[in-house]
């Protein structure tokens, strides 16, 4: 006898949704089929729930992810201060400190609301590039916003911080 390829899907899914009807169907009784005279019980332990464990398996990857991350940030701000560990002409921390809290509220990233002014001391472009800045002070790393700073403050005081200052 030869079967189709095109009959056999069909007829697994008939053996496996509806066992009963497939034995019916070839013949034979349920106790012929299936062997139960000699059958052994058998207690199956509970499920678990699939979307449980993939719920697990998700956060646990989301964490290790966001763990890798955070690790990844703290060391690009750790090397990124010993670049720029020490301060010119002697300007002390607490003087930038106090600038950068009036000028930005002590944020490395802020933008004034015309776009002119940027990074935690309040940078124009002109004024971050004179003191060896490249690109957009408001992107760079906080270190280096206090060491380019710390040049200006040691070049010309408090002047470019006519408020703050």
């Amino acid at each position: 006898m030869l079967i189709k390829r095109s009959h056999i899907a069909p007829a697994l899914v008939v053996l496996l949704v509806f066992p009963s009807a497939a034995i019916a169907a070839s013949g034979g009784g349920v106790d012929d089929a299936v062997g139960v005279d000699n059958a052994e019980v058998v207690a199956l332990a509970p499920l678990q729930r699939p979307v449980d464990r993939f719920h697990r398996v998700i956060h646990a990857v989301a964490d290790r992810i966001d763990a890798e991350r955070r690790a990844a940030v703290l060391k690009k701000r750790r090397e990124a201060r010993e670049a720029f560990e020490d301060l010119p002409g002697g300007v002390s921390m607490a003087t930038l400190e106090s600038i950068a809290s009036c000028e930005s509220g002590g944020d490395p990233t802020v933008v004034s609301s015309d776009g002119s002014y940027r990074g935690k001391y309040q940078f124009d472009y002109g004024t971050w590039e004179s003191v060896g800045g490249h690109g957009d002070p408001a992107a760079a790393p906080e270190a280096e916003q206090d060491y380019r700073a710390a040049l200006l403050y040691s070049r010309a005081g408090s002047s470019p911080w006519p408020v703050c200052g």
